[in-house]
Parts: C-alpha cells; sequence; structure tokens
C-alpha cells in the first residue's frame, strides 16, 4: 500500500514558523521520526519513507499555498496513488488551537489551498488532516493572522501537538480512516 501526504503551506524563510505553514511542520516532523530526508524534486520537496509495510511519499509543495493542486495532481499520477489514499494537512481557523479533525471529503471551506486541490484533482473527494489555529482575529485581519507565527503562549502547546499529528497520520495508513476518526476526532 501506498500512500501521498501533503503537508500543504508556503515555502521561504519568511513563512517557516507561520500558522498556514502548520502542514509543512507536521510533514517535517513525520519524516524525521521515520529517519527520511526531503529532497527539492519537481513542484515539492519530497521524501520517502516507510511504516509498518507501508510506503508514504510525503511532499511539500513548492507551488505556493495557491497552487498547491499542481503539486498533489502531478505525484498522484506520477506515483498512481488513488484519491482516497492521499491525505492533505491544513491549517484550519473553523476549529480552536490543536483541535485535530480527520475528513474524508468535504468543501474548500474558502482555503485557497485546499480550493486548487480540489480544481485539479477531481473534486472534494479526498482525505484530510484539519488541524486547528483558531480564529483569534479582527475583522478584515484574517491573511494577516494565518501569515504570522504562533503566539508565545501557543507555542509550548505546539510540539505535542504536532507528534499527535504524526500518530493520526501513522494510524490513518495503517488501521484506515474509520479507526483513525474514532480514536483521534474528539
Amino acid at each position: 500500500m501506498k500512500y501521498l501526504i501533503v503537508g500543504l503551506g508556503n515555502i521561504g524563510p519568511e513563512y517557516a514558523h507561520t500558522r498556514h505553514n502548520i502542514g509543512f511542520m507536521i510533514a517535517d516532523e513525520l519524516v524525521k521520526d521515520l529517519d527520511g530526508t526531503f529532497s527539492n524534486t519537481r513542484l515539492a520537496y519530497y521524501a520517502e519513507v516507510g511504516f509498518k509495510g507501508r510506503k508514504l511519499h510525503v511532499i511539500k509543495p513548492t507551488t505556493y499555498m495557491n497552487l498547491s493542486g499542481k503539486a498533489v495532481n502531478y505525484y498522484m499520477q506520477e506515483l498512481r496513488i488513488p484519491i482516497e489514499n492521499v491525505l492533505v494537512i491544513v491549517d484550519d481557523l473553523a476549529l480552536p488551537l490543536g483541535k485535530l479533525r480527520l475528513k474524508l471529503q468535504g468543501s474548500s471551506a474558502g482555503h485557497n489551498g485546499l480550493k486548487s486541490i480540489e480544481g485539479l484533482c477531481g473534486g472534494q473527494g479526498y482525505p484530510r488532516l484539519r488541524f486547528g489555529i483558531s480564529d483569534n482575529f479582527g475583522r478584515g485581519q484574517q491573511a494577516d493572522y494565518v501569515l504570522a507565527p504562533f503566539d508565545k503562549d501557543e507555542l509550548p502547546e505546539l510540539p505535542g501537538l504536532i507528534d499527535k499529528s504524526v500518530e493520526l497520520i501513522k494510524s490513518f495508513v495503517t488501521i484506515g480512516p474509520a479507526k483513525t476518526m474514532t480514536a483521534f476526532n474528539q
């Protein structure tokens, strides 16, 4: 069994520790945990790691968030991975900080990275790990909020939440989405 794990984010040091880049942070920790390394390849940073007999192809698109679908579509086709074996890791304003939600499909909810994937990969029927980043911003401040680093009071929680996300991904690829949702969706 092979899977495509997609961490969404933006490339560049100015985005490295921002809320919008939580997908990159989780992908980095997953690959590190499984003793892999990323290389810069076509449209993405790419790593291939194994876990309990499964092959995980992990990408961090270098297309910037709004064009993420280009990289996802390329790797789905190139590696012949069916849509149900693609897991997209995305920040979510509608969830409190650190709340994790595995969903098998759904709308983009206005998220430009997900809109791009929907448009280029055949719709909304792909699994996603939604990582809550909260919505603690004033009217008209959404872009500034998601592109800002996590607050100092949020930082101590982050490593544990990222580790929990990695465990969710490992569960998804081994015991499947239904049991993983039961175990992790609160």
